[in-house]
């Protein structure tokens, strides 16, 4: 039942970013997809006028460039969706569920698309074909069976695509719920909190093309050349043209150093490279609010001794308030608190304060780095401090750019993927539609996962994702599924959330990006918003493997007619031309007007952002400066009381040949590992101090004041260049320790790059399980 073993390897990776490494990465990649020919047809069309929109990233193009617009993991992620291998009734006749359990993560997504619907029975262990009437009357059973609606959970990932989210929020708020956990509560919930609160708008506030006008970029808890790489040839390009760089990341990813791009002739045949930096610090995990306040306490202090050579007040006057306040915290910021915090000295936070200060146009991005931290909301507002101090918003080549990371992420809460959706949408939903919409708060991911483990929630609905293995507290999070009455979960390849079924399950097979979507109307095209809130049309490119897969939105539709019959539309009619679905949203979310007539423009067309015109739909309606005190301590409470003493603070990330919690492979070429992934990224040093030895095995246990051992087994110590007192370890492996209670204060967002552990020895006799 194994794939071929691979031999362990650890040994550091001396090349550039992309380059040769990607060309062969993609060749095997593509040659492994069993229809080469087919997948190099429709890589060519990815991210094309008339082609599809990649299924990784939410990295946006230039509408005015006609090359070749796929990086190697969106390569990766097109040959693994559009695979010639299937998933069928023959398969789970083979296979118990007991028998996939035992399987790692990468063979079960191995084996290929799932073609059928199917049916988990419990007597005999195995799915079972289902017929999709027969699929849809179950869950409508259950779900009219419930004695109240938000006793059911509604997840989706960052990949259904508009017209599905619509649907989909629109049928369970016909239900009655507002019950939404989503893949962003555990991403950017932090960005678009602090983003409302201080600019009035959740997303980022610049375009593709700000970038060419820079003159500063700082990428901020960010590692751009795994999980969005086509980001990487704006700062190249950048760098080259004489602006800077800025990177900040405890990790000296290859990313942010050096590129070889692979569509320059010359370059690769001289095996040359670019650099993407211009400046590198390496900050504490944690640190980077204190960072940020550190370059702002420079920025008042030169302010001070050159009156209006340094803020720019006549933006400060016209666009924000608060201003007075936050001098005053900046002022009452000690030096030495922010240098403790930060992780690195005054001379450097000066340094990087006399970056920003020399740059007339700065464009500031950030990703999980900053946002998976318990002061996450407060770090995104002191990015948003630093820029309105010198009216960085709101002009050409400058602003506020959290990079999203699935496809559709962002699009999901524009169509209303929300527990907490803005009173404007549910007026218009209930304008349109006629129904008393529910206004309750619903739950996030943590709240789901604590309302399912209560008995409070009874059903789970997961459009796309893998809620099991994506969530925090593993072990948790998969007794929360289990103890459902139903799980259902719409997925196009096999994953372990299909393995943590509740009394009754379904695995409902869906078409993915690459496939064409045949409806009645003839073939379909779905859309996605990028993290430029630009909305893009994508039409499928390959034949189906089955003509038992549906599109999500059809999928949707049979679930919501058969719970709620034509009430408040006749959901199947919608399914016949989605121009129909389009026509519904673009009365319903601002920005949409002329949807189906727009979305035939080249490139597609600009949602717009309040805030890059200097709008600002705050409650004060002007941009809020953000006035809070450095936390006494980076440690939180739960973790100092635990009674033991951290050896390591722990950031769980993403290999390279992975994307989520999808794994193309068991190597990272970037960090020099080849086939394993239990392991850990540790300073020399530290392993002495411990007492181990790089490449032994250790146990490790993270740390928080509630009695419950949350421990990990066998990982390999490697020696690494990461800041004393840190360590690394995959996602989701490492995600056992993250405690679900562990979540950034004003967000839900898991604390996953701040973990409190401690290692010990491996104990070969532990029965822990290996994922």
């Amino acid at each position: 039942m194994s794939l071929q073993p691979i031999a362990p390897r650890y040994s550091p990776y001396q090349g550039p970013a992309a380059g040769w490494g990607a060309l062969r990465s993609v060749t095997h990649a593509w040659l492994d997809s069993k229809q080469p020919f087919k997948n190099l047809r429709a890589l060519l069309k990815t991210n094309q006028h008339g082609g599809f929109d990649c299924p990784g990233c939410a990295w946006g193009d230039s509408p005015h460039d006609d090359r070749i617009k796929f990086c190697e993991n969106g390569a990766k992620a097109v040959n693994w969706e559009a695979t010639k291998r299937r998933v069928d009734a023959a398969f789970f006749a083979r296979y118990s569920v007991a028998q996939l359990r035992e399987q790692s993560d990468y063979w079960l997504e191995y084996q290929g698309r799932l073609t059928e619907p199917m049916r988990y029975d419990a007597a005999s262990d195995h799915y079972l074909p289902v017929s999709w009437d027969a699929a849809f009357a179950l869950i409508a059973e259950h779900l009219k069976g419930l004695t109240d609606p938000n006793q059911a959970e509604f997840y989706t990932s960052g990949r259904a695509s508009n017209e599905a989210a619509f649907l989909y929020q629109l049928f369970v708020r016909a239900f009655g719920s507002n019950n939404f956990p989503d893949c962003s509560n555990m991403c950017h919930e932090a960005s678009g909190i602090a983003l409302n609160q201080t600019v009035g708008v959740g997303k980022g506030s610049v375009t593709f093309d700000d970038f060419a006008l820079a003159d500063a970029i700082f990428v901020l808890g960010q590692n751009p050349g795994s999980n969005h790489p086509r980001m990487l040839e704006p700062l190249r390009e950048a760098v080259a043209r004489g602006a800077q760089v800025v990177c900040c990341n405890p990790l000296k990813e290859r990313g942010l150093e050096r590129f070889q791009h692979p569509q320059h002739p010359l370059e690769m045949l001289s095996n040359g490279s670019a650099a993407t930096h211009t400046a590198y610090f390496r900050p504490a995990l944690g640190g980077d609010w204190a960072l940020l306040r550190g370059m702002a306490k420079q920025l008042l202090a030169w302010e001070r001794e050159q009156p209006g050579e340094v803020f720019d007040h006549a933006f400060i006057a016209e666009h924000t308030q608060g201003i007075d306040s936050y001098l005053a915290e900046l002022d009452a910021t000690s030096w030495e608190a922010i240098e403790a915090q930060a992780g690195i000295d005054l001379a450097e936070i000066r340094q990087m304060a006399a970056l920003y200060r020399n740059a007339e146009r700065v464009i500031m991005c950030w990703a999980m780095g900053i946002t998976q931290h318990q002061h996450s909301v407060a770090t995104i507002q002191e990015i948003v401090n630093l820029m309105l101090l010198r009216g960085n918003l709101g002009r050409p080549g400058a602003g506020l750019c959290p990079v999203r990371g699935h496809s559709n992420v962002q699009g999901d809460r524009t169509m209303g993927i929300n527990e907490r959706p803005p009173a404007a949408l549910l007026d218009a939903l209930q304008a349109r539609f006629n129904f008393q919409v529910p206004r309750a708060p619903g739950h996030n991911t943590v709240e789901a996962i604590n309302a399912m483990l209560e008995g409070r929630s009874r059903v789970f609905i997961g459009l796309g994702g893998n809620f099991a293995q994506a969530t925090p507290d593993s072990p948790r999070s998969h007794q929360a599924l289990s103890q459902c009455a139903l799980t259902v979960q719409i997925s196009t390849k096999l994953n372990r959330s299909h393995l943590t079924c509740g009394t009754d399950a379904l695995i409902l097979p869906c078409l993915g990006r690459t496939d064409i979507d045949h409806q009645a109307g003839g073939p379909q095209a779905v859309t996605v918003e990028d993290t430029f809130s630009m909305i893009h049309a994508s039409h499928g490119q390959l034949e189906p493997l089955s003509r038992e897969m549906r599109s999500e939105p059809a999928i949707i539709a049979g679930i919501a007619q058969a719970t709620l019959g034509r009430h408040p539309v006749d959901w199947n009619a919608l399914i016949v031309d989605y121009g129909r679905i389009r026509e519904l949203i673009a009365d319903c979310i601002p920005g949409f007007a002329d949807f189906n007539q727009r979305l035939q423009q080249r490139g597609g067309f600009y949602l717009g952002n309040a805030a890059s015109t200097r709008q600002w739909r705050t409650a004060s309606g002007l941009a809020n400066f953000s006035s809070q005190p450095l936390p006494a301590s980076l440690l939180p409470t739960q973790i100092s009381q635990s009674g033991a003493q951290a050896d390591l603070i722990l950031q769980t990330l993403r290999s390279h040949d992975q994307y989520n919690t999808s794994l193309y492979g068991l190597d990272d070429r970037y960090r020099g590992v080849k086939g394993q992934r239990q392991v850990l990224f540790i300073n020399a040093e530290d392993i002495q101090r411990l007492g181990f030895e790089p490449g032994q095995k250790v146990d490790i246990d993270s740390l928080w004041n509630d009695g419950v051992q949350r421990q990990v087994r066998g990982f390999t110590l490697l020696a690494y260049d990461i800041p004393s007192g840190q360590a690394a370890a995959y996602y989701p492996e490492a995600n056992p320790l993250v405690p679900l209670d562990s979540f950034g204060i004003h967000s839900f967002t898991p604390t996953s790059k701040f973990i409190g552990i401690t290692l010990s020895a491996h104990q070969a006799n532990g029965s822990a399980r290996i994922i």
